[in-house]
């Protein structure tokens, strides 16, 4: 029985439906005892030439893109050969010196010349010879190996399930009732191997039912469904309803507004047992109601930011696809407002001020970029989210929103022309820690000589803050002439020398220049320091209290 099923598969072959591409392979000449061959349906091209030699009974290549003749031998067998672009005409004759063409014993004919015969009976007389024994174990190589590659490929995303039911499913028929096997080495094939086995068995393997069906339609209805992991709600910020900050922002009337960023409206909120707080409406363009999980983990990971200089998120609101920040408030509005927005009845910041709110948020950045694990890049430092509590401390706002909000450095990016961004965002789009120094930087600049960052109402020369600015940070007279008028000369010289040098090297545009965030306190630390020392023996020497009249001076070391 075993030498029977053996000698069926060594005369009979296909590979159909495989969609298998290429020439023929020149070791199919060598398949001495095939009389059936079924390659139809595939991607195969050249000609048939191959196969002229072969004993064949049935061939069937219909369905590929043979080209060229149908060889002589193969005309009077049962040949299928249509969907091919066979040559038209008769065929070319063979070159001089060429032997006629000769139908092997296999073959139908009507009678074997005395040569034929004298062939047929010398091959069985002294059987098959070690050239053909090693090219019938090449040309079961190269199936077996287009084969195998044609699986590996086509079937790496099934699982072991799929495999195993796929392995115990009974024989399907063809609607021909001849059966379609698709043949396998079962020869462990590892990434370090080197050598074949010669001694590996090739097993018939079920087709599927439907031969023409796509792989890949398979391959679809089997992928893995992604599930996104749940979030949990965070448990250290209030959850708020829609209705509740609805009625507290007067349904986010323009009266209650505060100011608008680059991811949304900002309105005061007045609660009834006298809490007043800022609540963020972000853009639905930016996080759209589909994005819950999204605006859940964001508001997670920032409610973990604690420091006396950063803002702080005391709660959230998602309902109704609207997504909503509750922050503390802050009175004094923002920077941006103080410096830009003055009108005459209001008070000037005055040296000492300035010198404490810069102080204030290099350490909001230092907490930020070197406290925070990982790393918290802010992307957004400007003067219109440094808000100013009671006593002028400055309270740095948006602290991580453009870190986890999805798609916040488009969004930067598209309202870029500021003033306030690094060169290199300009050209890359990347932010850094280093470009958030540089930012902070044209925040200093803003501070010393109360300009914007980027004003087109100056002449062309002056548009530009940094550019205007930065060749004079170090020529103390060109230094006197850009400080703030409304500071109407009262500072420190020293001091304000010590504070451009500062600045000078965090608008450096080369970022890996840019001290960090930590140097960046330690320098305005020391400012105030020597500033404090200078006050003090002036005091001593002139009988005054060693603290000045001021309440804000030099008291903001803490």
């Amino acid at each position: 029985m075993t030498r029977s099923i053996k000698n069926f598969y060594s005369c009979y072959r296909d590979i159909s439906f495989n969609q298998l591409p290429g020439n023929l392979p020149q070791s199919f000449g060598n398949l001495s005892s095939m009389t059936t061959m079924y390659l139809q349906n595939n991607q195969f091209t050249g000609t048939i030439d191959v196969l002229a030699n072969l004993p064949l009974n049935n061939l069937n290549v219909a369905n590929n893109h043979f080209t060229g003749w149908v060889p002589e031998q193969l005309k009077d067998i049962n040949l299928q050969m249509d969907g091919n672009n066979w040559n038209s005409g008769p065929a070319p004759p063979p070159p001089p010196g060429t032997p006629p063409a000769h139908r092997n014993p296999g073959h139908k004919s009507g009678g074997n010349s005395p040569s034929d015969s004298d062939a047929g009976s010398g091959s069985k007389k002294s059987g098959i010879g070690g050239g053909g024994i090693a090219g019938i174990v090449i040309s079961i190589f190269v199936i077996g190996g287009i084969i195998a590659f044609f699986f590996v490929k086509k079937r790496s995303k099934r699982s072991s399930t799929d495999v195993e039911k796929f392995d115990n499913q009974p024989l399907a028929l063809h609607s021909s009732n001849k059966v379609q096997e698709i043949k396998s080495i079962q020869t462990s094939f590892t990434a370090n191997s080197k050598t074949f086995d010669t001694s590996a068995s090739i097993n018939l393997r079920p087709p599927p039912i439907d031969c023409h069906k796509s792989f890949d339609d398979d391959d679809f209805s089997n992928k893995p469904v992604v599930v996104k992991k749940q979030v949990t709600a965070p448990t250290n910020v209030t959850l708020y309803s829609i209705a509740d900050l609805q009625i507290a922002t007067g349904s986010f009337s323009i009266d209650n507004l505060l100011g608008e960023g680059s991811f949304g409206r900002v309105y005061r909120a007045h609660f009834d047992d006298g809490k007043v707080l800022a609540v963020k409406k972000i853009d639905s363009s930016i996080l759209t109601y589909d994005m819950n999980d999204d605006f859940m983990e964001m508001v997670s990971k920032i409610s973990e930011l604690h420091h006396p200089n950063v803002t702080e998120l005391v709660g959230y609101c998602s309902e109704h696809g609207q997504h909503l920040l509750v922050y503390e408030f802050h009175k004094n509005g923002s920077l941006h407002d103080f410096l830009h927005l003055s009108d005459e009845y209001s008070k000037p910041l005055i040296w000492n001020s300035r010198v404490k709110i810069a102080l204030g948020t290099a350490r909001a950045l230092e907490y930020l970029h070197e406290v925070c694990s990982p790393s918290v890049i802010h992307k957004n430092i400007k003067s219109a989210n440094i808000l100013l509590g009671a006593e002028l401390n400055p309270h740095l706002s948006d602290s991580g929103l453009a870190k986890f909000l999805p798609n916040a450095d488009q969004v930067l990016n598209h309202d870029a022309g500021s003033g306030y961004g690094a060169p290199e965002v300009a050209m890359s789009g990347q932010y850094t820690l280093k470009s958030d120094v540089y930012s902070f930087g044209v925040v200093m600049l803003e501070l010393l000589t109360g300009r914007k960052p980027f004003d087109s109402s100056r002449p062309r020369s002056e548009q530009s803050l940094v550019r205007w600015a930065t060749p004079q940070l170090h020529d103390i007279d060109a230094l006197s002439k850009m400080v703030d008028p409304a500071l109407k000369g009262l500072y420190p010289v020293k001091s304000l020398s010590r504070f451009a040098d500062v600045i000078a090297l965090c608008v450096q545009p080369e970022p890996e220049f840019r001290p960090p965030m930590s140097e960046v306190v330690q320098a305005l630390v020391r400012l105030v320091q020597r500033a404090n020392m200078s006050k003090r023996t002036v005091g001593n020497d002139q009988g005054t209290p060693r603290k000045a009249d001021n309440p804000d001076a030099f008291d903001y070391m803490s």
